[in-house]
């Protein structure tokens, strides 16, 4: 055998360039999402959008390095959105295809593995909802407004983008549109001019930002500056509903500062909170900011809960963020137990009560769900939720409190700004316990049936 032939094949088969469209998906959970062969280092997006008729005019500069040579490069990009022209680097005009729900550009030359690369893809349509298995996401047309709930795969709904959890990038967001209703959009503010009929609104947001944790709304919000805390406080909502806004959402401020405490310092500039004209289901987290619909200020303090979650999500969810959604435990499971822990610090039960009630109530639940991975059918079943709390409880009480509280900052102050794995938080925990932790992941995380006790196995604890 020649070896030198054999090892110089290898080599070519290695180097030989490909395009970004292979049969291995990025994410199983969502095989059709997310792309090969390079890393966006940034989005700049100048959108033009016309209320009465729906209509999206968008330019888009993105900027990305090849992690491997590239014959091609794929985005995702819904069919309801037509492109217009597709530019690489210094204008050049490219060749670009649109297989289903993917834009396909192709240059002149193959892109060299560590190549930093632009595109510049002009585009229009009337955005609309992607369907898929979890319902309807990504632009949504209210009563008389737009939200847009991305998560997990509808931020191609309105611009083309690598759409999954682990591409993350900073934002510049440009978006001009009639002048009564008020833009608010992911990021800080940095400009705004009026013209006309129209407004031009301009958001920069420099923190690396997953896909689906950037939104806009649009609607006839006014603006409400709430002081007091530690960390400036916005929100945006129908004039009607500021006397019910300032009762529900009354310990807000109180809320981000126990979290603080709790999880470390508040991971993003400020915190936005939208109220729709509209009602909404469920609320949508966003990087630095939550949506609510007109319902949950309306309900006084009954959705306390909800608001304490979504706040949540600023540091488990956006400022960490789950590699695969797969993880999806290390959002949910997070959020879920930090509503507990808003009633514990802020004079209500305590998270051991809550976790007694809804250990009961998951004895009574279909004990088929894997938390570590529990496919993509039940990856936001309540299940994911009440289970992942219930594995933070007993983690707290088999590692105490002192030490329990200082993984959450850790794990907050290591990861913030990028993406990480149960394997990453199973190790980082196992640092901070004086027991061997493994018989509590495998009861809780990797085994189905629910543990017969809600802390460490009874016969594993203490060992090491």
């Amino acid at each position: 055998m020649d070896l030198k032939a054999v090892k110089k094949d290898l080599v070519a088969k290695i180097a030989a360039p490909r395009d970004s469209s292979r049969a291995d998906p990025v994410d199983p959970y969502l095989p059709s999402a997310g792309n090969h062969g390079y890393r966006v280092t940034r989005y700049e997006l100048d959108l033009t959008y016309k209320m009465s008729s729906n209509n999206l005019r968008g330019g888009a500069v993105i900027t990305a390095t090849a992690t491997e040579p590239l014959e091609s490069v794929q985005l995702d990009m819904s069919p309801h959105l037509e492109v217009a022209k597709v530019s690489l680097d210094r204008g050049r005009v490219a060749k670009y295809t649109r297989p289903r729900g993917k834009l396909t550009v192709t240059p002149a030359e193959p892109i060299p593995v560590g190549a930093a690369f632009t595109l510049t893809i002009r585009y229009s349509g009337n955005p609309r909802p992607i369907r898929g298995a979890w319902g309807e996401v990504g632009w949504e047309e209210l009563t008389d407004g737009v939200l847009v709930a991305n998560q997990p795969n509808g931020a191609a709904s309105w611009f083309p983008c690598d759409d999954h959890p682990s591409s993350k990038a900073p934002f510049r967001i440009r978006l001009t549109t009639d002048s009564p209703y008020r833009a608010v959009v992911t990021g800080s503010l940095v400009g705004k001019k009026r013209s006309g009929s129209m407004t031009t609104w301009e958001f920069d947001l420099p923190q690396p930002t997953s896909t689906y944790l950037v939104t806009i709304n649009l609607g006839l919000y006014e603006h409400l500056e709430v002081t007091g805390g530690k960390v400036p406080f916005r929100a945006y909502l129908p004039a009607d509903l500021k006397r019910d806004f300032r009762v529900a959402f009354a310990r807000q401020v109180e809320m981000i500062d126990v979290f603080t405490d709790l999880f470390g310092p508040y991971p993003f500039p400020d915190y936005k909170v939208v109220v729709t004209d509209d009602e909404l289901e469920i609320p949508l987290e966003a990087m630095g900011m939550s949506t609510f619909g007109r319902n949950t200020a309306e309900a006084g303090t009954g959705d306390e809960r909800l608001i304490a979650h979504e706040l949540a999500h600023q540091w488990f969810g956006n400022a960490v963020t789950a590699a695969e959604w797969k993880h999806i435990w290390l959002h949910e499971g997070f959020a879920c137990y930090a509503e507990w822990l808003w009633t514990e610090f802020s004079g209500g039960a305590d998270a051991g009560s809550h976790a007694l009630r809804y250990y009961s109530k998951l004895q009574n639940s279909p004990q088929n769900l894997l938390l570590a991975d529990p496919g993509p059918k039940d990856m936001f079943d309540d299940r994911v939720y009440k289970r992942g709390a219930l594995t933070l409880h007993a983690l707290r009480l088999t590692i105490g409190d002192e030490k329990f509280f200082q993984l959450l900052r850790d794990w907050v102050a290591k990861y913030s700004g990028s993406t990480a794995t149960t394997d990453d938080f199973l190790h980082m925990a196992a640092d901070h316990s004086p027991v061997d932790l493994r018989p509590l992941w495998a009861a809780w995380l990797f085994s189905e049936p629910l543990p017969s006790t809600l802390g460490m196995p009874d016969d594993h604890a203490g060992r090491r």
